[in-house]
């Protein structure tokens, strides 16, 4: 029994270079975490560049999560058709591929095409770390390794926006794509050389029917969630409803076919695992809370409160750093005391920030803005990938391509719908209030009907959260199922 356990992680076995092999994949993903957010500064230059309208320059974002929600739901399948090292490379070469062309795009159609090559290395990436990772560590030390990798998650966005901007300014927006081609070729020569085969390649059997049901379904739910902006009519708009329709068939009509074949793309068997399960709910609560502040606290900041981009920039930058600085901290405590210990507390102190934040008015104090955002950010760090990680430790190792599929494809999905739903309940919000006001035409009425969007979004935001609590208190310590199995036949 002793013998089987020292080798059944890599991380046991001492002639295997763990260090490297981390950092080859940590490096490749912060890069390409990076980029996701590298480009939102620069979409006005791009506008002036290209001569395009903001519809069409939104595509560098809405495409970009497209093709991630459409290439994230396969990546179960390449987990067991390629090697570890064949797909980590190809997917890097992909993304260091679609980088160079943007780079050197003469015109803003070949920009795109680049963008979108990138966005299918990147929607690969997230889903092999995970993967990897769970192969490498054993259940009792993965606390604290995907704290780094949160970090990594976290800290990669947080400083996108103002390295871009300083990148713009004085270097031109071909530049947010030079900089990162010498640190993906570093990568891919990182990994070439310590990368080795982790995962095993049994290449099950390709259901095209189901590769065409994941497309439409999850494809047709991101764009119809990330076009709703582009039109007055919202979700009932020509570009949305049929989108949004076709996603939810093409969804119930892939998780139909899952549940028949023998070998599924996606094993949906990953729900027969309650912690597993849970770890779902609360990572799109989470998610959506993360949306509820990214999105509309910019909004806030820039219209009452009247502040600059670069200032509204500032007072985010710290709730960000201190989520990815805390990540490995959080990881550790995973580690050393389990998930309750961190989500129960951690999901009151959200709930009730985010009952102080739907309390913002047109005076509230900025030194409020910055602590709330603070606390949420903290509080997520110590709930999402403890969640995630308690979830995906209750999985058999034969389902940890599928588990990671699952909660890597929940990202975009979540992201667009909670961006769109936001910013449609805040909207609505400000035109009834506009609607019952004497002088709807005044800047003062605007901010305050816009005061009471936000405060609306964050209410909702806070119910979601209480959700988040009850869940914090049915949550316990996942164990594998198949090291239980190998326990009691020891035993025996």
């Amino acid at each position: 029994m002793q013998e089987n356990k020292k080798y059944e992680f890599l991380a046991d076995d001492p002639n295997v270079k763990v260090m490297p092999i981390m950092l080859s994949l940590i490096i490749g993903a912060f890069f390409a975490i990076l980029n996701e957010t590298l480009l939102n500064i620069a979409l006005i230059t791009l506008m002036d560049e290209f001569s395009i309208s903001l519809p069409t320059v939104q595509w560098m974002a809405t495409g970009f999560m497209l093709v991630m929600a459409v290439v994230i739901p396969i990546s179960a399948l390449l987990l067991q058709w390629f090697t570890t090292r064949q797909l980590f490379l190809g997917t890097m070469i992909v993304f260091t591929i679609g980088t160079i062309i943007s780079a050197s795009a003469p015109a803003f159609s070949i920009l795109l095409l680049g963008r979108l090559i990138q966005a299918v290395g990147t929607g690969l990436l997230m889903p092999i770390i995970f993967n990897v990772f769970l192969l490498i560590y054993p259940p009792e030390r993965r606390g604290k390794v995907m704290g780094m990798i949160g970090l990594v998650i976290m800290f990669a966005p947080a400083i996108g926006p103002t390295l871009s901007g300083v990148i713009v300014e004085y270097l031109g927006w071909r530049y947010l794509f030079i900089i990162v081609i010498p640190f993906a070729l570093f990568s891919i020569a990182f990994a070439y050389k310590y990368l080795v085969n982790i995962s095993e390649v049994t290449k099950p059997k390709i259901d095209v029917i189901s590769l065409v049901f994941s497309t439409i379904g999850f494809g047709g739910i991101v764009y119809g969630f990330s076009s709703v902006g582009e039109s007055a009519d919202g979700f009932l708009s020509v570009n949305v409803f049929p989108a949004i329709l076709a996603g939810v068939v093409g969804i119930v009509l892939f998780v139909l076919r899952q549940l028949k074949l023998e070998e599924p793309i996606m094993d949906l068997r990953v729900f027969r695992y309650p912690m597993f399960t849970h770890a779902v709910f609360m990572f799109v609560i989470i998610i959506m809370a993360m949306f509820a502040s990214e999105i509309i606290l910019p909004i806030y900041m820039q219209g009452p409160l009247a502040l600059t981009a670069a200032t509204a920039g500032l007072v985010l930058l710290p709730g960000s750093l201190l989520n990815g600085i805390m990540s490995p901290f959080m990881g550790h405590l995973f580690d050393k005391f389990g998930p309750r210990v961190l989500m129960i507390p951690a999901t009151l102190v959200l709930s009730g920030t985010m009952f102080m934040m739907s309390r913002l008015t047109v005076d509230t104090p900025i030194w409020i803005v910055v602590l709330g955002y603070i606390l949420i950010m903290l509080t997520v760090s110590a709930i999402m990938m403890p969640a995630e990680t308690n979830g995906l430790n209750q999985l058999p190792k034969r389902l940890y391509p599928h588990g990671t599929a699952v909660m890597s494809t929940l990202q975009p999905v979540a992201g667009a719908i909670g961006v769109s739903v936001f910013i449609s309940i805040m909207n609505a919000r400000q035109l009834k209030f506009l609607d019952q006001s004497a002088t709807p035409n005044d800047p003062g009425t605007a901010s305050l009907a816009m005061v009471a969007g936000v405060e609306l979004v964050y209410f909702i935001a806070f119910a979601m959260s209480i959700v988040a609590v009850v869940l914090a208190f049915m949550v316990y310590r996942a164990k594998p199922e198949e090291m239980e199995e190998i326990v009691g036949e020891s035993t025996e």
